[in-house]
This record gives C-alpha cells, structure tokens and sequence, in this order.
C-alpha cells in the first residue's frame, strides 16, 4: 500500500484482492511519473490484473470512484490503445480487459502525448521569443539564451520521437 499519504484503495479493499491492490498500487506509481490521473492507472491497474473483463459498472464499483471518472478514464485508455472492448456473451453491457503489450502502449502514448505537445510548443516558444526581446540588459540575454535552449530541447524532441515511434514498431508521428 502506499504510505505518502495521498489516497489508497482502503475503502474498497474488501472488494479487491492483496494481489489486485498492489498491481493497482504499481500502476498508480507508473502514472504519478507519467503525470496521468491515478484513477486512470487504477482502471488500468484492475482490468490488467483481472482475469475476467469487467463493466464500466464492475470497475466503479470495485475501486470505490465517481461514474464520471470511471467512463472519462475507460474513454482516455481506450483512444490510447490500452483498453479493449471485449464481445461476452448473454450480456448487452459492454465489458473491457487491458491491452498489455508494452510496445503498443509505449508507442500509442508517444504519438498522443508527446507529439501533441511538441505541435503545441511552437506558437508558446514564439511568444516566449517576443516576451524575451521586450526584456532589457541581463535579464533579456538570460531570457534569450533559455528560449535557445528550449527551441534546443523543442528540436531535440521531433528528431528523436519518429526514431522511437520506429523502434517501437509503431507509425511516425505527424510532427
């Protein structure tokens, strides 16, 4: 369990498994240093370590969350490639498993986040630009100078995403 302090899984432990509790535990680690929402990793989280697929009702219900965050956060998992709806027979609810190829994972988060975000920086790099030159004396070199670095790190970022997205396997971004 997690001893930070921030929220655990203790209200619906007796829903969950130890086994189901620290793989959604592990999860919730991998999404704090993703800067995802934890109640994406803990749908992840159940549905990886669930040998069944699950309802949208199943997963509300068994780790203790709001109907909104549990459809928002299947909606994200879905478009990322890491959730799929999964055909069960005599039920008309519709039922999810994880998707657990790392590869397809990895390479499906680059394209739709950090790709996005390079496509986005440009526009912010021009306006930090012309915020820089209204600067004077040393505050204006030094301001100047970090907008260099970061086009630096901008440019770094769109030569190194389509070779990754190419060792993963996946198609090359659109940046």
């Amino acid at each position: 369990m997690d001893n930070s302090g921030a929220k655990t899984i203790n209200s619906s432990v007796s829903r969950l498994t130890p086994m189901e509790v620290e793989v959604i535990e592990l999860f919730v680690q991998f999404s704090r240093a993703l800067g995802q929402p934890r109640s994406v990793a803990e749908i992840y989280g159940l549905l990886f370590v669930s040998h069944l697929p699950l309802t949208l009702q199943d997963l509300k219900e068994r780790l203790n969350i709001s109907l909104g965050s549990t459809s928002q956060g299947l909606q994200f998992l879905r478009e990322l490639g890491a959730v799929r709806v999964v055909e069960t027979p005599n039920s008309r609810r519709t039922h999810f498993a994880a998707v657990a190829e790392l590869r397809n994972l990895a390479g499906s988060f680059l394209r739709q986040q950090i790709s996005t975000h390079l496509n986005d920086s440009e526009t912010r790099l021009e306006r930090i630009g012309k915020q820089a030159k209204a600067l004077t004396g040393e505050a204006r070199a030094h301001g100047l100078a970090r907008l260099n670095l970061l086009r630096s790190w901008e440019q770094n970022g769109r030569e190194v995403l389509p070779f990754l997205l190419e060792m993963l396997g996946g198609k090359e971004a659109d940046i």
